[in-house]
């Protein structure tokens, strides 16, 4: 029989799915509970194949069933087991028990993959390490040395950190404590003081991180999106891109193209083997070319994960190819996800992972027919590629996503339509400037050059979309949400094969796109009309909007990092920051900045007359000095106007020095009328900088508190009859480590009957003036936030 009129080889999906699935469930119990899962499972198993004989004859749909179930059974009961063996060091090994004790231990560890700088510090200088644990001994004791080999998650702070790469053996002197989550790792390692250097990592680590050092020296010459972008499209390197176009990336569903996976591979390979085609090789020669793209982009990119199943699965079609056997990728495929879920079981919870295998298996069942559809509607050959392509993809991926992160992107798909003809060209020529850097940086810039472009083009795409009305929805997040979503796909697919559900489908479809999307957009009161002041949902942190004209508005602090501070300006229509306000140097208050300045102008700068201890000053002297400003302190009694709003420091009115934090009682308070409302800004001031206030009799009547310290127990008890405000504002993180808000002082507030509006569980808050008096609209929370 053709192999094309076969149609896709599934039989090893069952296998596949049946082991990922009970990796998941193993890999979240007791090792015992696992070993008797998989037990039940391979007992199952031989029962299946043991009744087949008796009744496959008999009655069809059995042996249907029969031939659906074993394989399922088979892989479930082999990843249990695989599990067991994997995860007993992690909750019996003695690495386990000295985690228990919170042991202070010499470790010698080799890591794993690149140190992950850990938001949240202004410095930069956290750092996240995936390891692996060779040798361990408690500090002080001669003997008791443990020879082992257990995955551990440390965390390192300092310099030092960001230049190691994976395979790198280390000595380090680290507190032991035990895991945050079960998923095989027996222990998290918190280090003190800097790495020793136990020797060299492998020979292709050093290549790999030789030619991508060079990718990353050339980008520097190129304007920062696209010079940003690129690295991450080559090698998955995103260590210099743009906080705000990853976010735009990330609404617009083309995450995947910084993400290395097997696209990344395909159009190395595609480029390959196009060149073998041109230079008339035969499909063997073409096959061995290819394994040696393969095993080079390999080296590059490093052995991650979805590199390596991106690898085994090329691999396998390149022998498909070589044998004349086309209809091998889906078993390639699954094979491939079988054997690497079962030899390192935690890939079967990694999202990145499980996306490469979805994306791909979704390019494999659904392009080809989806793609034939649209050529036979006499669609174009090139754009039917392209649609089928991103169509698939996100169509396999989608529950996923949706269950993840709550939302479900409408412009994904159109947008990665659009991409796609860029990716190709910025893909090629940016590892060509990878491969040339070591040899000429001036021939590298110029190919770095010319592959910015497609990059430029990728930017606009994904800003584009991400700015797009309804971009994003909202959808039942977890298991539930991604099974819901599963379904209605399958129902909508069982449906495409009607003509007649097909057009009602259709046009449902389109009266969402066309009248739902704008109604939302329109109708959603965002931002409220007359609105006067918003504290955006920044997470644990402040980053606070006064409307100062239409297009303009005075920010106030920009939270923890620049994602969440530009999409809130974004959808406030904020184009000018005439002036924005840093009202102390806190990594919550100030590691945001550059989410102000994009795409907008901003007038100046003005920074406490007290300088913090944790460098946030010089992130943001760095920041204002790229765009030509210079911080200046704002000392008390100065005044700003801008348009309708009138600004006034309080404080700090002396420096405060002896308290239990310097850094926040020295924090700039503002006081603010507009619109004939006045707003009492305290920034992260303590009882001391409260009381201290109170005393001099400053003007702190106001009728819209933002709540000082995200609302925590160090208040001064007569600070709110002080104020006496109508609405109390809280900025602070859902699920932060710091207890914050204090239910006390929330309950004090709601007794003196003052209306308490929290970014945690509301989102972004907004004050408005109505013709009835003072109102508050909410918007959110953004996914991912708000109370489980």
């Amino acid at each position: 029989m053709n192999e094309r009129a076969a149609g896709p080889d599934l039989r090893l999906l069952g296998l596949a799915a049946g082991a990922w699935l009970a990796v998941l469930a193993a890999i979240r119990v007791r090792p015992s509970s696992a070993l008797l899962l998989g037990a039940v499972a391979l007992g199952l198993a031989a029962l299946t194949a043991a009744c087949r004989r008796l009744f496959a004859a008999r009655t069809a749909w059995f042996g249907v069933a029969v031939r659906v179930a074993l394989p399922v059974l088979l892989g479930a009961g082999t990843g249990a087991c695989a599990t067991v063996a994997y995860t007993t060091p992690a909750y019996d090994g003695p690495v386990a028990r000295l985690a228990a004790d919170r042991a202070l231990v010499r470790a010698e560890l080799v890591l794993d993959r690149d140190p992950t700088p850990v938001r949240g510090g202004a410095t930069g200088a956290s750092w996240l390490l995936p390891v692996t644990l060779h040798r361990v001994r408690p500090v002080g004791a001669t003997t008791g040395a443990v020879d082992t080999r257990v995955s551990v998650v440390a965390f390192g702070t300092g310099d030092r950190w960001s230049h190691l790469l994976p395979g790198q053996p280390l000595t380090v002197t680290a507190r032991l404590s035990p895991p945050t989550r079960r998923d095989g790792t027996a222990a998290t390692l918190s280090v003190r003081g800097p790495p020793v250097l136990a020797g060299r990592p492998p020979w292709y680590q050093r290549a790999a991180g030789h030619l991508r050092a060079g990718l990353r020296t050339v980008c520097r010459g190129l304007p920062d999106a696209p010079g940003g972008l690129l690295p991450g499209l080559v090698d998955g390197d995103t260590s210099t891109l743009d906080p705000v176009v990853s976010a735009d990336f990330r609404t617009a569903g083309m995450t995947h193209l910084t993400a290395v996976s097997g696209s990344n591979l395909a159009i190395v390979l595609g480029f390959v083997l196009l060149l073998a085609r041109w230079g008339r090789a035969g499909p063997r020669l073409a096959a061995v070319l290819g394994a040696f793209g393969t095993i080079g982009f390999v080296v590059l990119v490093r052995p991650d994960p979805s590199v390596l199943r991106a690898a085994l699965m090329g691999g396998l079609g390149l022998l498909a190819m070589a044998l004349h056997r086309p209809r091998a990728a889906v078993p390639g495929l699954a094979a491939t996800s079988f054997l690497l879920v079962v030899t390192d079981p935690p890939l079967a919870a990694e999202l990145g992972f499980v996306l490469s295998v979805l994306a791909t298996l979704g390019l494999l069942l659904f392009a080809p027919p989806w793609r034939d559809a649209l050529r036979r509607r006499r669609i174009p050959r090139g754009v039917a590629e392209v649609v089928a392509v991103s169509l698939a993809a996100h169509v396999a991926c989608v529950p996923v996503i949706a269950g993840y992160t709550g939302t479900v992107g409408i412009a994904a798909v159109p947008a990665n339509v659009l991409a796609e003809p860029a990716v190709a060209p910025a893909t090629v020529l940016g590892l060509g400037a990878a491969l040339l850097a070591p040899v000429s940086t001036t021939l590298a810039y110029a190919v770095a050059w010319l592959a910015s472009w497609p990059c430029r083009w990728l930017v606009l795409v994904a800003h584009t979309a991400a700015s797009a009305p309804a971009a994003v929805l909202p959808w039942p997040g977890g298991v539930v949400g991604g099974l819901l979503l599963a379904a209605v796909l399958l129902a909508f697919a069982a449906l495409a094969g009607h003509r007649t559900a097909r057009r009602v489908v259709l046009v449902l479809a389109v009266c969402v796109v066309v009248g739902v999307a704008p109604v939302r957009w329109l109708a959603a009161g965002w931002p409220p009309a007359g609105w006067v002041f918003v504290a955006c949902d920044v997470g644990q942190g402040d980053g606070l909007v006064v409307h100062a004209a239409p297009g303009q508005a005075v920010v106030v602090d920009t939270g923890p990092e620049p994602t969440a501070i530009d999409r809130c300006l974004r959808q406030l229509g904020v184009r000018a920051v005439p002036l924005l306000v840093l009202t102390h140097d806190d990594a919550d208050h100030v590691g945001g900045i550059t989410g102000v300045f994009e795409r907008r102008r901003v007038g100046a700068v003005a920074v406490s007359r007290v300088r913090g201890t944790v460098g946030g000053r010089e992130v943001v002297e760095r920041v204002a000095a790229a765009h030509g400003l210079v911080p200046f302190p704002a000392p008390p009694g100065w005044r700003y106007h801008a348009g309708a709003a009138e600004l006034t420091v309080l404080a700090p009115p002396e420096p405060l020095t002896g308290t239990e934090s310097d850094t926040n009682n020295n924090c700039i308070v503002l006081r603010v009328a507009t619109a004939g409302v006045t707003l009492l800004l305290t920034g992260d001031a303590g009882p001391e900088l409260q009381a201290e206030l109170r005393r001099d009799g400053a003007p702190l009547h106001a009728d819209v508190l933002k709540v000082a310290h995200h609302g925590s127990a160090h208040q001064d008890p007569g600070f709110t009859a002080a104020v006496r405000p109508r609405v109390a504002v809280v900025s602070v993180g859902a699920h932060n480590d710091y207890g914050q808000p204090n239910p006390a002082v929330l309950r004090g507030l709601v007794r003196a009957g003052v209306r308490v509006a929290r970014t945690d569980q509301d989102g972004d808050v907004a004050v408005v003036v109505t013709a009835r008096g003072l109102a508050v609209s909410r918007h959110g929370p953004a996914p991912g936030r708000g109370p489980p």
